[in-house]
């Protein structure tokens, strides 16, 4: 009898132990294929310091930085990919991203393509010249001047209307370096920048020939952007972000890159 009960009983323990083995499977399988650890791929726009730019061969910034923690919080997987800052609301429309995050202000024309995150910082665009400049003081000074501005900004619709407001040519140009550089060459009387990136470069960059003139011209809002429609990637963004901010999480990314300057 004690050995047919031990044979009941080891059957019971190999049962029990091999549906505690099953249960377990199945939870990391459902774990694996819901919300949590998806993988999302989030576009940028890799020449825009101090939001997102290459430091010893990682992207680095206040966008990828916060990014990266919202998905955290949220149990989400992030892969960065960088391209020219005109190319990504495109790509989010055709589906080759899910979302970006690259200082991308919140405006009526591209809310009717794409869908954006609650607001995460204030910017606001400045009227930027040469070190040597003391004619352009605001933007009705730019009569006859040329405006270098990379393409597809908020910086270029303002542009835009500056040419057809005050007579201005504009040039442009795909990144930011290149409407920079050709300001401090002299082949450009101004650019327009957000103030935050504007203000990071000069402060280390001595040798940058630039300086910002006047008030901010606006006050823009930057928002991470997702496909339109996609009302679970939103959420998540939306809901992560809170959870930085009440944490002093956010606080401390954007002061990291920003110090006394970060508000």
């Amino acid at each position: 009898m004690k050995k047919v009960a031990s044979i009941v009983l080891a059957s019971v323990l190999a049962l029990t132990l091999s549906a505690c083995g099953a249960a377990k499977e199945e939870s990391t399988a459902q774990s694996a294929s819901g919300s949590v650890g998806e993988k999302y791929t989030f576009g940028t726009d890799a020449t825009y310091p101090p939001f997102e730019f290459e430091k010893d061969g990682k992207y680095v910034g206040i966008d990828i930085d916060l990014i990266h923690a919202i998905a955290e919080e949220e149990g989400f997987e992030v892969e960065i990919k960088p391209m020219d800052f005109k190319g990504i609301i495109p790509s989010i429309t055709s589906n080759q991203l899910d979302g970006a995050i690259a200082g991308i202000s919140i405006t009526d024309e591209r809310k009717k393509v794409v869908d954006f995150s609650d607001p995460y910082y204030q910017a606001g665009l400045s009227l930027i010249v040469h070190e040597d400049n003391t004619d352009i003081k605001s933007p009705e000074d730019l009569k006859g001047k040329t405006i270098a501005i990379k393409k597809g900004t908020s910086g270029a619709n303002l542009a835009d209307e500056y040419a057809k407001t005050y007579g201005a040519t504009v040039k442009y140009f795909d990144d930011s370096p290149s409407m920079y550089q050709e300001v401090a060459n002299k082949n450009a009387d101004a650019t327009l920048e957000d103030f935050p990136v504007i203000s990071y470069k000069i402060a280390i960059d001595p040798n940058s020939k630039l300086q910002i003139v006047g008030d901010r011209l606006n006050g823009d809002f930057y928002g991470i952007a997702v496909a339109k429609g996609d009302t679970e990637l939103q959420k998540k963004i939306n809901e992560g972000l809170k959870k930085l901010q009440e944490s002093g999480k956010y606080d401390e990314i954007v002061s990291t890159y920003l110090g006394s300057a970060a508000k």
